[in-house]
């Protein structure tokens, strides 16, 4: 299993602010996840519809596509912050 946390409008897509999921694999891709996701259709394909503005962190660190997601993880989608 793992936690997925959902920030901002990617929460308002999804319906939740926080889910778990079990892997179909004892481990997959960000972008794996991301296309089982966007999959389920819906709200969660509107999520990942433009791929380029959603972020991604796994247990708190910025992930990449290619970063690996194991039971147990926490995984956020967020879409990109600014700061100053």
């Amino acid at each position: 299993m793992i936690t997925i946390l959902w920030f901002a409008w990617l929460r308002e897509r999804t319906g939740s602010a926080e889910e778990t999921l079990m892997l179909p694999e004892a481990e997959i891709t960000v972008a794996a996840l991301i296309e089982l996701l966007a999959a389920r259709g819906g709200g969660y394909a509107a999520a990942f519809q433009n791929r380029r503005t959603v972020r991604c962190a796994v247990n708190q660190e910025f992930a990449e596509p290619e970063a690996l997601v194991r039971a147990g993880d926490e995984v956020a989608f967020f879409p990109p912050v600014t700061g100053g």
